[in-house]
């Protein structure tokens, strides 16, 4: 029986709750003086778990910018993925995936499953074709001790139409967190601090003004909060308790090309500090 879930994070929150996307994008390639190929996505990829080793716990692959080089950028992130298993990173990869039946199924296969090709603890999931359509997505994460992360709020200014709209007096978002938190509470092993089922709530988006209230499943779980949007996109670290007030012992702050700042060469000493700060702020 795999390590559940709910024990890999607590063993990751021991280290901290800083997390550090891994985002090779083109442009970001090119600042960093290499050019846009295969050979620098691979290097790119290895020299941050070189400079991440031993400073943080958890990362965040974004699978898009491997995807964007077809098979040669997804074995680059199949390595990366075996090697980051291999250090015991706790690995969320980013790939957003979301469809309904046995295409859905698939993803979990690739992602999930016992024999995936590609190794993560969790993925992120997009709930918005119903969150029903995730049902055996879930029970696939519970029984191999891997999580979902479901996009619940989202930064981008696209996203309100369709996030605040109201569903029976709430906002879509607010539904979604409520029936995470049941969903938890439906397959919750014992002694667990936290549910499989986590939200991804961006740093910068208003929670009051679009009524999102996150609270604990009926097992008094924690429902895990991936948080981008520290950092470059504007959120402070230092903000990190106020901004999730209630739901601090169960965040997951995400930073990117803020963790860049000094250079790629530079990378471990920017997470230290970073992480020094996010800690001292989720303490007080």
């Amino acid at each position: 029986m795999p390590e559940s879930y709910s024990k890999k994070l607590e063993k990751a929150f021991e280290i901290g709750q800083l997390c550090v996307g891994i985002d090779p994008h083109s442009e970001l390639l090119i600042e960093e003086g290499f050019d846009d190929s295969v050979s620098s996505l691979d290097y790119f990829a290895s020299k941050m778990l070189d400079e991440l080793s031993g400073v943080i716990s958890i990362i965040k692959p974004q699978v898009s910018f491997f995807e964007r080089f077809g098979s040669k950028g997804f074995a680059v992130l199949e390595d990366l993925l075996i090697e980051a298993n291999q250090r015991k990173f706790f690995v969320i990869v980013d790939a957003k995936r979301g469809d309904i039946g046995s295409t859905m199924d698939a993803y979990s296969q690739a992602w999930l499953a016992k024999d995936a090709p590609f190794i993560a603890d969790a993925i992120t999931v997009n709930p918005f074709l119903g969150l029903g359509t995730l049902n055996s997505t879930i029970a696939t994460a519970v029984e191999r001790g891997k999580g979902l992360f479901a996009l619940c709020a989202t930064s981008n200014p696209e996203a309100g139409t369709i996030q605040n709209a109201l569903l029976n007096g709430v906002s879509i978002s607010q539904a979604i967190a409520s029936e995470s938190a049941l969903l938890n509470d439906a397959v919750r092993l014992t002694n667990s601090k936290f549910g499989n089922l986590g939200l991804v709530v961006g740093a910068t988006v208003d929670q009051t003004e679009i009524g999102l209230e996150i609270v604990k499943d009926k097992s008094s779980n924690l429902t895990p909060i991936l948080a981008p949007g520290f950092g470059y996109q504007g959120a402070r670290l230092q903000d990190a308790a106020r901004i999730f007030e209630g739901n601090k012992a169960s965040l997951i702050a995400t930073i990117s090309r803020s963790a860049l700042r000094d250079g790629l060469g530079n990378v471990g000493s920017v997470v230290k500090r970073d992480l020094a700060e996010l800690t001292l702020a989720l303490q007080s």
